[in-house]
């Protein structure tokens, strides 16, 4: 078995809204993972989509692997750098907001053409 992986950084949505996701399609042939991925209502699943269909072309161009027999191994959401805001309250005082970003990994097996 081979593995080829797609990341993608710095997506301005929380990880904890991708995990889910990224659960359900792991384990699962790519084109079952893509089916379920299409049809969720979620902000993550178009970041999720785009990730596994660039691994997808990496596995097809780069690896020689052939497209049918791949499983999606791993499927994570991590979390990326965050963006450090306030808010000004009341007699000058002011509440911290932290804007996240995340990072989404995906590794596909499969075997060589």
């Amino acid at each position: 078995m081979k593995e080829v992986t797609a990341i993608t950084r710095n997506v301005r949505m929380s990880a904890q809204k991708g995990r889910p996701l990224a659960r359900e399609c792991q384990g699962k042939p790519v084109a079952e993972a893509l089916r379920i991925v299409e049809f969720s209502p979620r902000k993550a699943a178009l970041v999720l989509s785009k990730t596994i269909r660039s691994a997808i072309a990496n596995a097809r161009n780069n690896a020689n692997l052939d497209v049918d027999s791949l499983q999606v191994a791993l499927c994570v959401f991590d979390e990326g750098a965050r963006m450090r805001r306030f808010w000004p309250r009341a007699r000058g005082s002011a509440s911290p907001i932290a804007k996240r970003s995340c990072h989404c990994k995906v590794v596909l097996a499969g075997e060589e053409q």
